[in-house]
């Protein structure tokens, strides 16, 4: 079979890294890929929000299934044009990608269904926003409604700094339309964790748990990013809580949608917090995880390819998917300056010879080829992704990996596992 994988990112990367294990893998093509990815298939040039694009080269190459990386081409209807067009493709359509896509709708389906998550209010009007956070003494999380590349929320120990907050996106658009309307939440206290389910109408399968790193700075401290790095499994989850996740909060979302007539083909992210009431959802995102998914592939033993194709077939509950045992630990290489503006174009040396490593991988997030070297074009640049039998022996050899690896202004955490 042929693939397209539509995305440029380590997300993608690391997918493209899983299938292209695959026996049944024939060719892969990566719509615009990145230099790392270069190694694994053939990168096309071009805009991955492109539909027409994507699916002229869908049908250019004889693809069998096309895996969609980034939300974006999710919440503007890639899915859609696909199965339109009687061609298959992983990753939900428009209006299943509207519990990414718009908060505002996200919070109204978990509060109808009694779905764990902050108390939260929405607003379009900076006054009526001014006027109920000048009424709250909590610290308070406002967030773009819109997607905002992981970047719309911010988090305010005052509620003086969540009006300022508000003041930036709904008056000054920091991050332009995506910030026209913001929802304003309490902070939740507890531990942080990422539960991906991949889903099929209404076949749940849980992945492996993980744990992500948002703040920029060790301790997590300084502004939300991206993510920073990851590491999976999580003692933080036992069984029963996952029980509980997957009862309170994966069964009603699924249920929801069902009810609304919409079909899920992908994946479904909840982002909890673990607080003394138990788990409370702080997002959803209907994509894998990035950096959450350079930690749960390399650990997934069963032929990634199976599942995604049998996920699109409505055979999800035919598959069995085997975990490796070991740990996985993901530190990423962020440029200087990130999460605001950051230098482009810098040279990268240092990359390990050997790619093909069973427990060791660089995926490239923010990279490019240019006359000859790779090069940074992005924030986060790299993921360096370690296994080993427990979480401190694939730290060790994560930033040991880490610290070889050069380009000016490389800025890493140093505290990620422990």
């Amino acid at each position: 079979m042929n693939v397209l994988v539509i995305g440029s990112g380590g997300r993608e990367h690391a997918i493209c890294h899983c299938l292209a294990r695959s026996p049944r893998l024939d060719q892969l093509f990566i719509l615009p890929g990145n230099a790392g990815t270069e190694s694994l298939g053939t990168n096309i040039p071009g805009d991955p929000n492109d539909i027409e694009l994507a699916l002229s080269v869908a049908r250019r190459e004889n693809i069998g299934l096309t895996v969609i990386g980034p939300e974006d081409p999710l919440a503007a209807g890639m899915t859609d044009a696909f199965q339109e067009a009687g061609l298959r493709a992983f990753g939900p359509t428009a209006v299943a990608a509207r519990l990414e896509a718009d908060k505002a709708y996200a919070k109204q389906v978990m509060r109808q269904h009694a779905i764990p998550t902050a108390e939260a209010r929405v607003f379009d009007d900076y006054d009526l926003a001014r006027q109920y956070i000048s009424t709250r003494d909590e610290p308070l999380v406002v967030k773009a409604a819109g997607l905002a590349k992981g970047k719309g929320a911010i988090v305010c120990d005052d509620p003086s700094d969540a009006i300022i907050a508000a003041e930036k996106m709904l008056r000054q658009r920091v991050f332009g339309e995506a910030g026209a309307t913001i929802v304003v939440e309490e902070r939740l206290e507890g531990r942080e964790v990422s539960m991906l389910a991949i889903v099929s109408g209404r076949t749940i399968y849980l992945l492996e748990p993980a744990q992500d790193h948002k703040r920029l700075l060790d301790h997590d401290e300084g502004p939300n990013t991206g993510g920073m790095g990851a590491f999976s499994p999580t003692t933080t989850i036992d069984a029963d809580t996952l029980h509980f996740i997957e009862e309170h909060v994966f069964v009603p979302t699924i249920d929801a949608l069902v009810r609304e007539n919409i079909h899920y083909c992908g994946v479904l992210y909840a982002g909890l917090m673990l607080t003394a009431a138990g788990p409370k959802v702080l997002e959803f995102n209907c994509r894998f995880g990035d950096p959450e998914t350079q930690v749960q592939l390399p650990r997934m033993k069963t032929d990634l390819l199976d599942v995604l194709d049998a996920a699109v077939d409505g055979r999800l509950d035919q598959i069995e998917i085997e975990w490796d045992e070991r740990h996985a630990l993901c530190v990423v290489m962020a440029s200087g300056g990130y999460p605001d503006k950051y230098p482009t174009g810098l040279p990268i040396t240092g990359l390990p010879d050997d790619a093909n490593r069973d427990d060791l991988a660089v995926f490239h997030a923010g990279t490019k080829r240019a006359d000859g070297r790779i090069v940074t074009s992005g924030g986060r640049v790299l993921g360096v992704t370690a296994l080993g039998d427990t979480l401190a022996d694939a730290r060790r050899l994560a930033y040991e990996t880490v610290e070889q690896i050069r380009f000016e202004g490389a800025h890493y955490r140093r505290d990620l596992g422990t």
